[in-house]
């Protein structure tokens, strides 16, 4: 007799602790591996930092697509599981892996022709421009590699999103844990030459990069191999499947496009602010990697519950779907909550991790105060896309994603940045966030009505509510 799934049974607010905790834990040790890699840049020289800020756009589309992938294939693993469809599973895991090559194999080609493109249109190096140049060096030398060698970051985001969909999110923090830890002892050593160590600086920062994903890869290889049973990829006779691969991205898609969205809408706000200064564009690049220590927190609470969701969806399990919800919200807006007053108490100790001068201290203090009100509501946000995520209506959130972003955010910020002073500009992220509040609650209303309020015609049993 097969042993029931915890995510079956186990009250709520232990079960979305045990999923989420370690998945917090982990992405925490991603935000800081993120935030050492552009701390050791920094140290080389203001325009290295820029220049890495400038390859976020892309780089955050590479993560998008890995991630989004992945969401789609948590998704319907889990759902397969909780319907005792084991077979499905499989099917879905085996896709999913080769649709991380393919995502592979597209951005090495990005990475070979599309990269000195990219770096042209925003840094506009020019001989009368020293610093232009400067950063259009290190940009292309930073995000080529990132780019052509991409295979670790899709392989380790796929393998660690088959042990999510079952449960077991040690197993997939410690992937994590195993290509941070690499990335941060060899950040110092390729970016500034210590020891043997040749000075390889923004190539050396993208070097530590994709040898820690590759490694995490390999590590989610032997993990789900020797520990994950429930969901076996399975290479013989494989052939793709149309079918599965279209409700892999149904699902996915629109978490590509909003990451995507957040991609294009740094892009073009790394263009406003250039408007201003290099020193603008680092400080946003700066705030980017301190803000994933508040974020990162929540999207691993999200991972750990779209899951739990997305089981008792396929269970019919009404009652234990919105309690996750529920529980979820309320943990992900109290996170958002301490990082706004953290942004608000030591703004200057976290701007110093950056050796940031005396003019990236005068942009970066308002812009983290600014910027940092808009958290509580982003949270709250992210917490309700776990649940159209899981219920496969993904479009919500890139609903949500679009207003926010290309609707309201980049016009407001074009708008305030006609004041001519850039410290306004950062206002246009709470402004777009209240957009995004309201567009979520009329988007989960629908889903709620429509769907959720229909699953499981029979009232489940009651289960303790003790931790």
């Amino acid at each position: 007799m097969q042993k029931e799934n915890k995510m079956g049974y186990l009250p709520i607010p232990r079960l979305v602790l045990t999923m989420s905790l370690p998945m917090m834990l982990s992405m925490m040790i991603q935000a800081l591996y993120n935030v050492v890699d552009s701390i050791w840049v920094s140290r080389v020289c203001e325009e290295a930092l820029t220049a890495v800020s400038l390859a976020f756009p892309i780089q955050n589309l590479m993560i998008g697509v890995a991630t989004g992938t992945g969401v789609g294939i948590n998704a319907l693993i889990s759902r397969a599981l909780g319907a005792k469809q084991p077979d499905r599973a499989n099917k879905v895991a085996v896709n999913g892996m080769f649709l991380a090559c393919c995502s592979a194999a597209v951005f090495l080609l990005i990475g070979l022709f599309v990269t000195p493109l990219f770096f042209q249109r925003q840094a506009v190096p020019t001989e009368a421009n020293p610093a232009s140049l400067l950063v259009y060096r290190y940009g292309v030398d930073y995000l080529t590699i990132c780019a052509c060698l991409s295979l670790g970051v899709f392989g380790q985001i796929t393998t660690e999103r088959l042990m999510q969909s079952t449960g077991k999110t040690t197993l997939a923090m410690t992937t994590q844990l195993t290509g941070a830890v690499i990335n941060m002892i060899l950040d110092p050593l390729l970016i500034l030459g210590m020891g043997p160590f040749p000075r390889l600086e923004t190539k050396g920062a993208a070097i530590a990069t994709v040898i820690g994903q590759f490694c995490a890869f390999g590590m989610g290889l032997i993990l789900n191999h020797k520990f994950n049973p429930e969901v076996r990829v399975y290479w013989k006779g494989f052939r793709p499947d149309g079918r599965i691969i279209g409700e892999i991205y149904k699902i996915g898609v629109p978490s590509i496009i909003m990451i995507a969205i957040g991609s294009l809408m740094n892009y073009f706000l790394n263009r406003i602010l250039r408007a201003f200064s290099f020193t603008a564009v680092a400080v946003f690049g700066a705030y980017f990697k301190l803000q994933s220590f508040v974020f990162m927190p929540v999207f691993g609470l999200n991972n750990g519950t779209i899951p739990i969701i997305a089981f008792n969806y396929g269970a019919g399990n009404r009652r234990r779907m919105t309690r996750t919800v529920s529980f979820a919200m309320a943990l992900a807006c109290s996170i958002m909550a301490l990082g706004t007053v953290l942004m608000w108490l030591m703004p200057e100790t976290m701007l110093r991790l950056f050796d940031a001068s005396d003019d990236m201290m005068a942009i970066g203090v308002p812009a983290l105060e600014r910027i940092s009100l808009c958290f509580v509501p982003a949270g709250f946000c992210i917490a309700m896309g776990s649940v159209f995520q899981a219920v496969g209506r993904s479009y919500y959130s890139m609903i949500v994603s679009f207003a926010r972003q290309l609707i309201v955010l980049l016009p407001a910020a074009w708008l305030l940045s006609k004041t001519g002073t850039v410290d306004n500009v950062w206002w246009a992220f709470p402004i777009a966030e209240v957009v995004s509040v309201i567009v979520s609650l009329c988007s989960y209303h629908h889903v709620h009505r429509t769907l959720i309020a229909h699953v499981g015609e029979e009232k489940p049993p009651e289960e303790p509510e003790a931790v």
